[in-house]
């Protein structure tokens, strides 16, 4: 015992002697260092992306992965588990070993909208998961054909209301956010639009420019070349605020139908149970790549912009939009077995 105090006092002197003379700035840094050498992460962490590769999720998935991993000095290695919504990333994630070392890239569709879409869900994500930070918020634009006699949100409605059940609304499929987003606007402006679902977003706007549809919402960064050559007309974005990349289009709310807003968002969540340090430390991380002026630019070509927070803020988003979405689930009448 005595051999081990004399071991301790041996280094202890130089070290005291090395933070006394330093900076106080200095001296905070060395601490963390030291600190974060000893502890999480130790080792790569595995973030699963609930999509195929390729798509716009997993682009930004990479993109946060990339700027976590620089920070955290160790790899951040995406795991790509699509099919059936998302549904099954969410379960093979929920039941991963709590640890630290297994992240989801949680969206709106996973957390939100398919705990009342799917009817054998095996985890509800909302209680499955700890929250660790929401990441980027994207919205949909109201499009509609040059075909049809409208200008206008107020137009739509009205033409809707003098031909009830004549209208039609195209989606990427049953539960999908523009599909849901098209339930929301019939259910808030009390009009008669029958949905028309297809297999993905290219095949229902190839119709759309077809006039074989009357209206779609689809994501800003994949109409905006659309709206810009004239191609279609854009009547209103879904968020609160207007979009950076379509600032002369009004969103729907202020367009004449006031309360609408549908804003998709992504954010990071880990196995119930995680260490409370593994998520505060890539909270923290999260939110200095989240204030990085080249990852802001890079969000803005995948149409999203950054959505910084605390995790309790991240899971009180959860839940306002589990609560929001459950009725307009069921009032589509849209369920997966």
């Amino acid at each position: 015992m005595p051999h081990f105090f004399n071991l301790f006092r041996a280094w202890r002197q130089p070290l005291c002697i090395l933070l006394i003379g330093a900076a106080p700035g200095a001296v905070g840094n060395a601490i963390a260092a030291a600190g974060n050498d000893a502890g999480y992460p130790a080792k790569p962490i595995r973030l699963v992306v609930p999509f195929p590769a390729g798509g716009p999720t997993d682009g930004m998935a990479r993109l946060i992965g990339h700027q976590l991993s620089e920070r955290l000095g160790q790899p951040v290695v995406i795991d790509n588990r699509g099919g059936a919504g998302g549904t099954i990333a969410t379960e093979a994630t929920a039941q991963a070993t709590p640890d630290g070392y297994t992240i989801f890239f949680s969206t709106t569709g996973t957390m939100a909208i398919n705990p009342s879409l799917y009817r054998t869900l095996k985890v509800d994500p909302v209680k499955a998961f700890d929250s660790v930070g929401s990441v980027a918020a994207t919205v949909n634009v109201l499009v509609v054909p040059n075909s049809l006699p409208v200008t206008n949100v107020k137009d739509l409605i009205a033409l809707a209301r003098q031909k009830p059940g004549s209208l039609t609304f195209g989606s990427a499929g049953n539960g999908s956010s523009n599909h849901l987003s098209g339930e929301l606007f019939k259910s808030m402006a009390g009009i008669d639009i029958v949905h028309v679902p297809y297999k993905g977003s290219a095949a229902a706007f190839t119709d759309l420019l077809g006039g074989r549809i009357s209206m779609m919402f689809d994501t800003v960064s994949s109409q905006v070349q659309y709206i810009g050559t004239g191609k279609v007309k854009a009547l209103g974005v879904t968020g609160a605020t207007r979009s950076e990349a379509l600032p002369k289009v009004p969103t729907v709310a202020e367009a004449g139908l006031p309360g609408f807003d549908v804003t998709i968002w992504f954010g990071l969540s880990a196995p119930k149970g995680t260490p409370p340090e593994a998520v505060r430390r890539l909270n923290a991380e999260l939110q200095t790549v989240l204030g990085q002026p080249e990852v802001k630019t890079q969000l803005a070509t995948l149409g999203a912009r950054p959505l910084p927070g605390t995790p309790a803020d991240f899971q009180k988003l959860i839940q306002q939009d589990a609560a929001k979405w459950g009725p307009v689930v069921k009032a589509s009448g849209a369920t997966v077995d």
